[in-house]
């Protein structure tokens, strides 16, 4: 059996650091992840976002989310999906969480972006917002480091990086 789960979203507020008694740290936060799609009867762009508890124990991973993530900010996480149980008055209660801990966690920021590739997005020059990949695409007769023809996404709306 393998229990890992790979997510790509954006930081609902702050993460949360709190210290245990034995002197380490913990950290957890809120995910949101979105798909969007096209309305086959309306044509309307339709979305629906999921909200995902992320929970870091590793100690690397805590203080590089302590000292970089903030609300808004656009990070990749690996992790084991786990569920714990507690009670409150009384009755038991349930959450999932994508726990982070060991050495196969994974947490990397990304860069925030309109789907096109990352990076920052000018309103007021967008062909100059992915000059990295074009300077690429002109630099080998349009070309990828495998010989073959690199694919033009730029008149996709749905393309995603990765």
């Amino acid at each position: 059996m393998y229990n890992r789960v790979t997510l790509i979203g954006y930081l609902g507020r702050d993460p949360e650091v709190r210290t245990l008694h034995s002197g380490g740290k913990v950290c957890s936060f809120r995910l949101a992840t979105s798909e969007t799609w096209r309305d086959k009867q309306t044509g309307e762009r339709r979305e629906r976002t999921e909200w995902h508890n992320v929970v870091i124990w590793t100690e690397g991973l805590v203080k590089i989310a302590e000292q970089y993530l903030r609300k808004g900010s656009c990070v990749l996480v690996e992790g084991q999906l786990e569920t714990r149980e507690w009670e409150k008055d009384g009755e038991k209660r349930y959450t999932t969480e994508v726990v982070l801990r060991g050495f196969n966690a994974v947490l990397k920021l990304m860069p925030k972006g309109d789907g096109q590739g990352g990076g920052d997005r000018r309103d007021d020059d967008r062909g100059r917002r992915d000059s990295g990949r074009d300077d690429r695409r002109s630099s080998g007769g349009g070309r990828n480091d495998y010989g073959r023809r690199a694919p033009d996404y730029s008149d996709h709306d749905d393309y995603i990086p990765f």
